[in-house]
């Protein structure tokens, strides 16, 4: 009797307990769709913080690149500065030479004008030999220094050109053709120069020979002893002949 009384009591018990379940797992619904919401919210901050530390992360680089940039251009721009001024130093140095050079020239330019008319002077009264060419050479400073075309320091080099080349004749053996006047004939010659020493000519016949006379500044006819040697100065200086001893005359000077 006391078991079939029993029974009905513990399915009582139990449809109890499931409504009772129910009824809580109905109110913690609202609970548990609030915490999902709740996660999915701190999921979304978390997503939405990380997006924000990634931008300050690239924002951050490139700060730095930047700083890095700027340090490079700083540097360069010191070195363009310092280039700058090495440019105006060199330009105002520039500016210095130009002046410089421009007061030599205002100098240099009548000295060679005189260098000139010495040079003239010194041929007129130097030996007669290759009287055209070197004539000609003196016309053609002159000419040159009216051009406006040729440099000062060209100018300069050519006048001195010209007096190495009169400097040469007083060390060299020369040997060249003209015409000369012999008893009032004019007469196909051959010229020989000993430097500055002795200048003789002999006829192509080899029959006449004569000697320029410093003292009396005249030509003056040589005895026929000397046409050997004359000759002989004559192919020596055509590099016909190796070099020798001469005996030829020269002239005292005081």
């Amino acid at each position: 009797m006391t078991l079939k009384k029993s029974l009905p009591f513990a399915l009582l018990a139990s449809v109890m307990a499931m409504h009772t379940a129910t009824a809580q797992e109905e109110d913690l619904k609202p609970v548990v769709k609030i915490a999902q919401e709740t996660n999915e919210s701190a999921a979304n901050s978390q997503q939405r913080i990380n997006n924000i530390t990634n931008q300050i992360d690239d924002k951050l680089a490139q700060f730095k690149t930047l700083n890095k940039e700027i340090e490079g251009l700083e540097v360069y721009n010191q070195q363009l500065r310092r280039q700058i001024a090495n440019q105006e130093q060199e330009m105002a140095d520039l500016n210095d030479s130009i002046d410089e050079v421009s007061v030599i020239e205002r100098q240099i330019t009548p000295l060679m004008l005189r260098m000139i008319e010495g040079l003239e002077q010194f041929v007129a009264l130097d030996m007669p030999f290759l009287p055209e060419e070197r004539a000609n050479r003196i016309v053609d400073l002159k000419n040159m220094m009216d051009r406006a075309d040729v440099a000062p320091s060209e100018k300069f080099r050519r006048v001195m050109e010209a007096f190495q080349v009169e400097m040469d004749y007083g060390r060299t053996l020369e040997a060249y053709s003209g015409i000369h006047s012999i008893d009032g004939e004019e007469r196909d010659v051959e010229f020989l120069r000993l430097g500055r020493t002795a200048l003789i000519y002999q006829t192509r016949d080899a029959s006449r020979q004569g000697v320029w006379n410093k003292q009396t500044r005249q030509w003056e006819e040589l005895p026929s002893s000397y046409r050997t040697q004359v000759t002989k100065g004559l192919r020596m200086a055509k590099k016909q002949l190796a070099p020798d001893l001469l005996m030829l005359p020269v002239a005292k000077t005081d």
